[in-house]
């Protein structure tokens, strides 16, 4: 299994040539950013996403406020789900990274001396893009390209094979989709139970303006109505 990629007449070794050759070309500060990108934005910007979701949720509330809040805190749940199942996918693979077994590559990133197939970055990304997308169509679109552009800068930085990467995206799609049905079932009624909390209940929707004033006045009525009737009775 670890010769998945032994000869240079291999596609998926071309091919990393090909796109690793791109960081080689490229000025320093730009492999700098791409390190960067390829490292930390990505993850972080679809963590953002799913976090600017659940607020426009949260702020909009209504009665799918809770559904739509159980699919969102399943994005990051599906991540770290498919990153547990790679875990044994790797150890039986024994993939080594392209740069012990390929001279000349372009490597951004030291420290990589774990297996390489299935790529975790690949696989968190394309799990929470995947999950994001079931929650909400607009956000899960953008999440998605974003996802794939993690994928292609893995291999621009020279610590994955273009299979690799593909791995990943094919596992964090597939725990995504296929364990969606059965965290929906689980976490749908919970947020419903959060939302119904008075200390939590702002987790799942925001309380409108309208209703925090009504709220207010009914509390001010009863606390005026109470005064002439502790008058009366002191008379």
């Amino acid at each position: 299994m670890a010769g998945l990629a032994d000869s240079g007449s291999n596609p998926d070794v071309d091919l990393l040539y090909d796109i690793n050759g791109l960081a080689k070309a490229a000025p320093p500060w730009f492999d700098h950013v791409m390190e960067f990108v390829g490292e930390y934005g990505v993850l972080f910007g679809l963590v953002a996403m799913v976090l600017w979701c659940w607020w426009g949720v949260r702020k909009r509330g209504g009665p799918d406020a809770a559904s739509s809040v159980a699919a969102l805190v399943w994005a990051p749940l599906a991540a770290g789900v498919a990153v547990l199942v790679n875990v044994p996918i790797r150890g039986f693979v024994e993939r080594p990274r392209p740069f012990n077994d390929h001279e000349g590559l372009e490597v951004l990133v030291d420290g990589k001396d774990d297996f390489s197939f299935v790529s975790d970055h690949a696989t968190l990304c394309m799990a929470l893009a995947v999950g994001l997308f079931l929650a909400n169509r607009r956000f899960g679109l953008v999440a998605l390209v974003l996802g794939l552009i993690g994928g292609f800068i893995r291999v621009y930085m020279g610590v994955h094979y273009p299979t690799d990467v593909v791995g990943g995206l094919a596992l964090g799609t597939a725990v995504a989709l296929l364990l969606s049905p059965l965290a929906m079932a689980l976490l749908t009624p919970l947020m419903r139970a959060v939302e119904r909390s008075p200390k939590a209940g702002w987790l799942i929707a925001a309380r409108p303006q309208g209703q925090r004033r009504r709220v207010a006045e009914r509390s001010r009525g009863r606390a005026a109505g109470s005064e002439p009737e502790e008058r009366d009775l002191a008379a």
